[in-house]
């Protein structure tokens, strides 16, 4: 708690008024750690940013609601949604790509490829990939006739696990992992569907960067996915899913559900054509650099005048202090 005041300058009897900004891009407050780690965390949290913190900036609304109002973590006239933002020029010619990728995992032209990018982690959830794709080959994929496969774009610790899953899921050889990958101007455009399945998320720029590549989108229901999302526009009969503007919004971790989103939007192409392009028009007018610095600019300009911090008052330059 004292570091808003333990700065170099203090120590040489100079202190330089600073202004602490801390950031949110997730969090660990749902129990994943187990909940005496948990309330720790979620104390010290409470504790910075009521009495060290001048303001706490999240990537969501969705986000804001969860750690200010669920959690209890800050007061509200602190808090500040700054959206991620990306150069979305990389995917200008998405349309032209792809075909490289799905030749090289032998995916024929009229194949759905459905595909989950991300850190092989527990918090990405990929089990529930894998259960809901299996639940999806035996529930659903006869009655799309449709020919389905399935990508894992990413590595990390659970990679074998992951693997032997699947293989006990009987999923091989419908699914291939191909570990990390940096083309993701090439990989986007082939997948057919975007999939995430994570158990929180700040705002996932998976899903920012596959709107950018007009790919239509399924997802769970959580942290700041609900804002990149939208608006429900129906939902299935049993409600165990819902088509939102700009995607598929399931429960978390109920692979039932995912299975029937999938289903949706494997069996609908003008569906999943809709979508991508309401996702792709919704990020390049929200989630650009331009804006992005815009508003961090207006962000830090609104702290120096609050905090009327100049360089007569600090004898030198304000100094900002940043955690994320």
């Amino acid at each position: 708690m004292l570091y808003r005041w333990l700065t170099p300058r203090v120590f040489l009897g100079h202190p330089r008024p600073c202004v602490f900004v801390h950031t949110y891009h997730g969090h660990i407050f749902h129990s994943y750690y187990g909940p005496l780690k948990t309330r720790l965390f979620l104390t010290i949290e409470k504790v910075l940013a009521r009495l060290a913190t001048d303001r706490v900036v999240v990537v969501s609304e969705q986000q804001r609601r969860e750690i200010n109002e669920q959690f209890g973590v800050g007061r509200a006239d602190r808090f500040a949604v700054i959206p991620l933002g990306l150069d979305t020029t990389t995917f200008t010619d998405w349309a032209s790509r792809g075909a490289s990728f799905r030749a090289e995992l032998a995916v024929k032209p009229d194949d759905i490829l459905v595909g989950i990018v991300g850190r092989l982690t527990e918090i990405k959830n990929h089990q529930l990939f894998l259960r809901a794709a299996a639940e999806f080959k035996t529930r659903f994929l006869s009655a799309t006739g449709e020919s389905v496969r399935f990508v894992v774009i990413g590595d990390g610790a659970l990679r074998n696990e992951l693997e032997q899953q699947a293989r006990s899921l009987s999923l091989v050889p419908d699914i291939t992992f191909v570990g990390s990958r940096r083309d993701l101007e090439n990989f986007y455009p082939a997948l057919d569907i975007v999939a995430l399945t994570s158990l929180n998320e700040g705002t996932p720029l998976t899903l920012i960067e596959a709107m950018a590549n007009a790919r239509p989108v399924i997802s769970t229901a959580v942290g700041g996915v609900v804002d990149l999302l939208g608006d429900p526009i129906s939902r299935n009969s049993d409600a165990s899913f819902v088509i939102c503007e700009r995607g598929v919004s399931v429960p978390a971790n109920d692979p039932s559900a995912f299975a029937a989103g999938l289903a949706r939007l494997v069996a609908d192409e003008q569906l999943r054509r809709e979508i991508g392009v309401r996702g792709l028009q919704f990020v390049a007018g929200h989630y650009s650099t331009e804006r992005l610095v815009k508003d961090i600019k207006s962000l830090y300009a609104d702290l120096l005048k609050r905090k009327s911090i100049s360089k007569q008052a600090s004898g030198g330059k304000p100094t900002f202090r940043t955690a994320s």
